[in-house]
């Protein structure tokens, strides 16, 4: 054990944040993406919600201050449909955690997966909202 570090987090994610340098992306995923279809790195977040581990790696995560939205969402598919009341979680995360204010880029759906297949790893959560697909960009630590 060590002190500071979320619960939620497993040592595998961990070991990935770690990894992961400048630029680089991660997918925190809900229960209804092909994670393991996508993935380069898979980790395995069964019983957690994207709000909560979203919530405990922006602790330790700093985001690209080089590209304007280093946030990316899963747009709706149906234009008709409201806004996935998630999306204002995330947003609340991100003005608590993080020093910059943030824009968020909305990609369509199967952009949205070809992004994430190029992502160091993606998060497989048992998150059940839907369009709570989360891609962040890894900045540096100033």
């Amino acid at each position: 054990m060590l002190k500071g570090i979320p619960k939620n987090l497993s040592p595998e994610l961990l070991k990935i944040l770690m990894e992961m340098g400048h630029g680089d992306e991660i997918v925190i995923a809900d229960g209804n993406f092909p994670a393991a279809n996508f993935a380069q790195r898979l980790v395995r977040a069964d019983g957690h919600g994207v709000p909560e581990l979203l919530d405990s790696i922006l602790d330790l995560f700093p985001l690209d201050t080089f590209v304007d939205k280093p946030v990316a969402l899963m747009q709706v598919v149906n234009q008709n449909e409201s806004k996935p009341a998630i999306w204002d979680e995330y947003k609340k995360l991100l003005e608590k955690k993080c020093s910059e204010p943030w824009d968020i880029e909305f990609m369509e759906r199967f952009s949205f997966y070809e992004r994430a297949k190029n992502a160091y790893a993606i998060i497989a959560t048992s998150e059940s909202a839907l369009y709570a697909n989360i891609i962040l960009k890894k900045g540096v630590i100033s």
